[in-house]
């Protein structure tokens, strides 16, 4: 073992050992929570890792897994890991037999994994899946041809361990630092998703950077809400409570993925925990349930609620700062601790009375939640990454947090600000967020092109836009994109690209069309008609291009255009349907050099079209500018 840089192997028997006997995995089976272990932990991933090999699975082979979070998840991971093999984590949240059909080929899988509420999606799409030789399914369902229990690959490893004595600890031994652990797939368009390439070091090394900005407690529980699939629930979720002695929590799904968010509130109010590990979008459900029941107890606890989280938010200013200037604050305090005790402390019951933080990752929180949270006393706590980055680079934590900003960035770890030109910037200035650690990904899978335009010199170049806290250097704040990723509003990311392309190379009446989707509640599209072609597809039934009717023909053919991707459509299934525009602008305004909407190489500047058209992004936005027929549409041929 390498003491300066451990493999996930090394550091979990290293961790598992220290703290034995106490629990480490809480699970919800036959409505029983249920404890394992971190000595149980290291066993089944012993275990698994033994099945695997009985199989015949080989040092660097690839095994695809898809399955919603549970103990299983875990312990399949680890077996693979221990095997010296490669897990291929897929989304639960995959849906499109292409999206799942190219990441199981793409990345050389051999084997799949999959629970019962996936095993359905697999099925489909087995027959285009040549290289894979067993599909494994974690329950006790009715199996299919080609298809074992993951209990048989634990019996196999039994055998296995009689059979070869010391050749699982001999594999495990031969796994290096920088042998890749995962390959993580981005949303990515359908066609081309890139898998990025995770190493056992990025991963040890990201956890050690992460508790040099957070801390967590011996004993401690986290109830993950997040699907464990992505390199922030593995970090900030089970690494990290397990080097710290404390014990994580999976939502119960049952028999369905559906049933996963009606069990959030009973799961947090069971577990009790000490941290939560969530989104954005939950926040924001949690605020609006919390103001429901308030309302529920009538006036006066309304106005008494409403008065005491301002006074907080105002005590609290921007965490950092609290409380000052004393003279002007002195009285809050006092008040803020009785209206804690008398209502606060009341919806904090509801979350099981233990809850110290909120850990957000996937997107940007708004501020205000930020503040609300931390007034009722369960701060959500911003956070910044990557899954390049694998993925910490930055968050907040107890007694460190500035309200608007991502928080310290992680230890040891280099980061600058660049321009376009790729110099850097002073603190204080916006451009493009840049890291050089441990951290940064080995690169991306079987694309040597898109790595080298990623990672140069070793640095690592995120795409996000960002600056550095002029008072306090350790402060990130985020401000956007560079790069054209859409983010949903709990925090999926989806490269549009592919599906703007598509629509004006497929389509004469459309020129060019931008997806906008920056945590809202559904995509919008603008779009760029060729006016000429319109006109002439709708004098051929008789109208004229300039009369009401003409122009809301116009406006149909355009629709029908958008429509086509949708199921049903002409063009279904080429693009994820969560991702497809419900509502349609039609722009008046080509993007042109001269406006500054193309660059030189003529590609969008996304930036600038987002804001041009703002206006008309945040009306499409409403339910009178949802209609196709709206006047600012019809205004606009």
């Amino acid at each position: 073992m390498d003491q300066k840089r451990p493999t996930i192997i090394d550091f979990v028997e290293k961790y598992t050992a220290k703290y034995g006997e106490a629990t480490f995995l809480r699970q919800k089976v036959d409505g029983v929570w249920t404890e394992t272990s971190f000595n149980q932990t290291r066993e089944q991933a012993h275990l698994l890792a033994a099945g695997f090999m009985a199989l015949g699975l080989k040092k660097g082979e690839k095994v695809a897994l898809i399955s919603e979070g549970r103990n299983d998840w875990i312990f399949t991971e680890l077996g693979i890991l221990y095997a010296g093999a490669v897990n291929v984590p897929l989304s639960f949240k995959l849906e499109s037999d292409m999206d799942l059909t190219f990441r199981i080929n793409h990345s050389d899988s051999r084997f799949v994994v999959a629970s019962q509420t996936q095993i359905e999606k697999i099925r489909r799409v087995i027959g285009k899946c040549p290289a894979i030789e067993k599909v494994i399914v974690m329950d006790p369902i009715e199996l299919k041809e080609g298809e074992i229990y993951l209990d048989d690959v634990r019996k196999a490893g039994e055998q296995f361990l009689k059979e070869h004595p010391g050749e699982r600890e001999k594999r495990s031994a031969e796994v290096l630092p920088d042998d890749y652990a995962n390959i993580s797939y981005t949303s990515g368009t359908t066609a081309d998703p890139k898998g990025i390439l995770l190493t056992h070091r990025n991963y040890t090394a990201n956890v050690d950077q992460a508790l040099s900005v957070i801390s967590i407690d011996e004993g401690n529980v986290m109830l993950i809400i997040l699907p464990l699939d992505h390199c922030f629930a593995h970090v900030a979720g089970f690494y990290v409570m397990m080097k710290c002695g404390g014990s994580i929590a999976t939502v119960p799904c049952g028999k369905s993925t559906v049933s996963l968010l009606k069990n959030i509130p009973s799961a947090i109010s069971e577990v009790r925990p000490h941290v939560l590990l969530s989104v954005p979008t939950l926040s924001r459900n949690f605020k609006k349930s919390f103001d429901g029941a308030i309302k529920k107890k009538g006036k006066f606890v309304e106005k008494l609620y409403e008065w005491g989280v301002k006074n907080a938010e105002i005590y609290n200013r921007e965490y950092y700062n609290a409380g000052k200037p004393c003279w002007k604050m002195w009285w809050r305090k006092p008040v803020n601790a009785l209206m804690d005790k008398l209502v606060f402390s009341k919806i904090r019951e509801g979350f099981g009375g233990r809850l110290k933080f909120f850990v957000g990752g996937g997107a940007l929180l708004d501020i205000e939640l930020q503040r609300y949270f931390c007034a009722i006393g369960m701060p959500v706590f911003q956070g910044y990454g990557l899954s390049e980055a694998t993925p910490v680079i930055c968050a907040n934590s107890m007694g460190h947090a500035r309200f608007g900003s991502s928080g310290r960035t992680v230890k040891p770890m280099d980061i600058k600000i660049c321009d376009e030109e790729g110099n850097e910037l002073p603190d204080g200035q916006t451009g493009e967020i840049v890291i050089r650690g441990e951290n940064v990904m080995a690169g991306y899978w079987k694309n040597p092109e898109a790595t080298a335009k990623t990672i140069v010199d070793g640095w690592l170049h995120t795409g996000d836009r960002g600056y550095l806290c002029k008072e306090d250097r350790e402060y990130l704040y985020v401000t956007g994109r560079f790069k054209s990723l859409l983010i949903a509003a709990d925090g999926e990311k989806y490269s549009p690209e592919g599906y703007e392309d598509n629509l004006a190379d497929g389509s004469k009446f459309i020129e060019t069309s931008m997806l906008y989707n920056n945590q809202s509640p559904y995509t919008v599209v603008l779009v760029i008609p060729n006016k000429t072609a319109l006109a002439e597809e709708v004098k051929k039934s008789g109208l004229d291009p300039e009369s009401l009717e003409g122009k809301k023909a116009q406006l149909s053919i355009i629709k029908a255009e958008v429509d086509a991707y949708r199921p049903g459509g002409k063009k279904a299934g080429m693009f994820p349907e969560r991702w497809l525009p419900a509502s349609i602008i039609v722009g008046e305004t080509p993007f042109t050099e001269q406006n500054g909407m193309l660059n030189t190489t003529m590609k969008m500047v996304r930036g600038k079209v987002e804001k041009f058209y703002m206006d008309r992004i945040e009306y499409a936005m409403t339910a009178e500018g949802k209609d196709i027929f709206n006047e600012k549409n019809l205004k606009s041929l």
